[in-house]
């Protein structure tokens, strides 16, 4: 797990030493083993090492093929490369290392791009071919690590993250309005778009190569749920396990300790299992697994998490989030280098740093709500969605939207609940999964916006983001189409870059299995009824993935309401971050108040303060925009 960055100098001077090495440092937290560069007449590669396998100073990067034609900065893991090496081995290629990172330079050198199909696992990789003069950049299939670059006269500069980018004065800081709008509507900025109009995330799946014609971007790999397999209950169950116990077996590779999240939920309880067994075949020591909770019991996952590493005997550690949210929020937000507001990066910032003291590589249970569908919105979604269906269209489109905007006039929440449900049904099932998922109201917007931001998003509407992916979706039921929608834009927009910046902020690095690619391509073809299974008026969510988990786990832990990785938010904001919320969203020249109205963040404030509504979830994005902001924007951060 590292930290890459580069440029292309085709068009433009050519870089220097002292310039990569700004670029490198600015992302130091990724790998503070080692650092190195590589230019040349038209490329400067960029590398921070954190060593997990062979951690030797033969693994330094960035690392030149065996004959000195290819040079590669390499962020990730690939998980089949033992298997990969082998091969090349047979056909003659000669290694210097025992890296993963050697192993894509040798299959570059028999298969070119073509490599892309042969690995499996996370990445983000620049490899520069001396003899074609072209750079060759890729993303891995699901987005686990990320990619960030800035085009201009034919020539690139790229990096891990944008702070490493902010470091060349020539790239411009112009917002890009729209995906403003995005971050309060998804509380992330879906990909390709950044905050910033000039820069771009490389998508999931994609590659790009830059030569002196130009540049060539390309999609290698997309979800599929065209096919539906005919197998049998029991069949898929036995598949599901085996790749299951593969997939973790493959992320138990290391140099150095490895151990685990364990939240008490399904998905994490299920990996640990996993990883106790295998563990327990190879007469391995017990596995480490760390969790964290909160002082407010409904929001504490740590029992659960207990009674796992109790059936395991797995050597647990936790830790209890209290009175040290304030005083390192600003520290935490700092590695967010672009607006981002799921809450729970806080907990997920302070298990990172728990597992750091134990560990450098933590296993976690990251994919299975996305691709087995466990969330609650899935249910409510299915609910609205049955009911849409049996309502004429001229009903839904007439008589409904009026009704909506009735209930939303009588300000009591039993009636704005009423809104959003008679809105959803209103539209169409896409846009439905939109406003059910969405969080900003329209007209919270409204009432927010100040009107020249309003007329220069001329008509734009975030709702856009999901439609075009719900759409794209090769499957054929609903249910296909917004694990679609998901697995495209909050898995990683969302879960995976808080799980990234968070875990990297503490230099650990983290594996999913459930996001292996073959996880993936096998859940698209499970039948949806096996995934999202409803039986005599009952819904169980994420069915086939609990099936596969039923003989290692309780049924205190699989069947359990789901808390997901939630804090106490309202609670937060009205005490132990009063102060900062206060004097971030009222009393900043800059930031907030160039796009919203001054006297709307005051009344949403005020009312939350005051207990007469709880605005946390709007409140917080606006706190974490400002404090973007007040990094980004109005100073000279250490990173820019």
């Amino acid at each position: 797990m590292c930290g890459i960055a580069g440029l292309t100098t085709f068009h433009s001077p050519q870089s220097d030493q002292a310039t990569l090495q700004t670029m490198g440092q600015a992302i130091y937290h990724r790998g503070p083993d080692a650092g190195g560069e590589y230019f040349d007449n038209n490329v400067g590669l960029s590398h921070r090492r954190l060593a997990i396998i062979d951690l030797s100073e033969a693994g330094v990067q960035p690392m030149h093929s065996s004959d000195e034609q290819y040079v590669i900065a390499f962020n990730g893991e690939i998980y089949n490369f033992l298997t990969l090496r082998e091969e090349l081995i047979e056909k003659g290629y000669q290694f210097k290392t025992h890296t993963d990172t050697e192993v894509i330079l040798a299959l570059y050198q028999f298969e070119g791009v073509e490599l892309l199909k042969r690995i499996t696992g996370m990445f983000a990789f620049a490899l520069w071919d001396k003899s074609k003069e072209s750079l060759f950049i890729a993303r891995d299939r699901i987005g686990k690590k990320p990619l960030y670059y800035y085009q201009h006269n034919n020539d690139i500069a790229f990096a891990s993250e944008l702070k490493s980018l902010l470091t060349l004065d020539y790239i411009p800081k112009d917002i890009r309005l729209d995906a403003v709008y995005d971050f309060f509507a998804y509380q992330y900025i879906p990909d390709p778009k950044t905050i910033y109009q000039n820069v771009h995330k490389l998508e999931p799946g994609h590659y790009l190569t830059i030569d002196k014609k130009g540049i060539t971007k390309k999609k290698y790999w997309n979800i599929s749920f065209a096919k539906t397999s005919t197998a049998s209950e029991a069949e898929l169950k036995a598949e599901l396990q085996a790749r299951a116990k593969v997939c973790t077996e493959q992320r138990m590779v290391s140099d150095v300790p490895l151990g685990a999240f364990l939240s008490g939920g399904v998905d994490s309880s299920g990996v640990v299992a996993l990883m106790a067994k295998i563990s327990a075949e190879k007469q391995a020591k017990p596995i480490t697994t760390c969790s964290i909770g909160f002082d407010e019991e409904k929001f504490d996952e740590t029992k659960f998490a207990a009674m796992v590493a109790e059936q395991y005997k797995t050597d647990h550690h936790k830790l209890i989030v209290q009175e040290n949210v304030e005083d390192n929020l600003e520290h935490i937000v700092s590695f967010f280098d672009e607006p981002f507001a799921d809450p729970s990066l806080v907990p997920t910032y302070f298990v990172s740093q728990l597992a750091r003291e134990k560990v450098t590589v933590a296993i976690a249970g990251d994919g299975g709500d996305e691709v087995f569908a466990g969330y609650e919105k899935y249910a409510v979604d299915h609910v609205e969605n049955k009911l849409r269906n049996k309502i004429p269209k001229w009903i839904r489109k007439g008589a409904f939207p009026s009704l909506s905007k009735l209930a939303a006039s009588i300000n009591i929440n039993a009636c704005q609940r009423a809104s959003s449900l008679l809105n959803s049904l209103s539209v169409d099932p896409a846009m439905g999964f939109y406003i059910s998922n969405s969080f900003i109201k329209d007209s919270t917007w409204q009432a927010l916006v100040n009107d020249e931001t309003q007329a220069q998003l001329n008509g734009y509407h975030p709702s856009k983001q999901t439609i075009d992916h719900y759409n794209q979706c090769d499957g054929n039921d609903h249910l296909s189409r917004i694990l679609y929608t998901d697995m495209k834009t909050y898995l990683p927009g969302g879960i995976l870059v808080k799980v990234d910046r968070m875990s990297m902020a503490n230099s650990l690095e983290v594996r999913a299995p459930i996001l292996d690619s073959s996880i993936i391509e096998f859940a698209c073809t499970v039948p949806s009824q096996l995934k999202f299974n409803i039986s005599d008026g009952k819904i169980e969510k994420k069915y086939l993935l609990k099936e596969a988990f039923k003989d290692d786990l309780s049924d205190d832990i699989l069947y359990r309401k789901k808390m997901g990785f939630s804090v106490p938010l309202a609670s937060w904001l009205r005490n132990e971050l009063k102060t900062i919320t206060e004097e971030r969203l009222l009393n900043r020249t800059e930031g907030l108040s160039q796009f919203f109205k001054k006297e709307q963040i005051a009344k949403l404030w005020f009312e939350h303060k005051n207990v007469e509504k709880d605005n946390s979830t709007i409140l917080w994005s606006m706190l974490m925009f400002q404090m973007w902001w007040d990094n980004y924007m109005t100073k000279k951060s250490s990173y820019s």
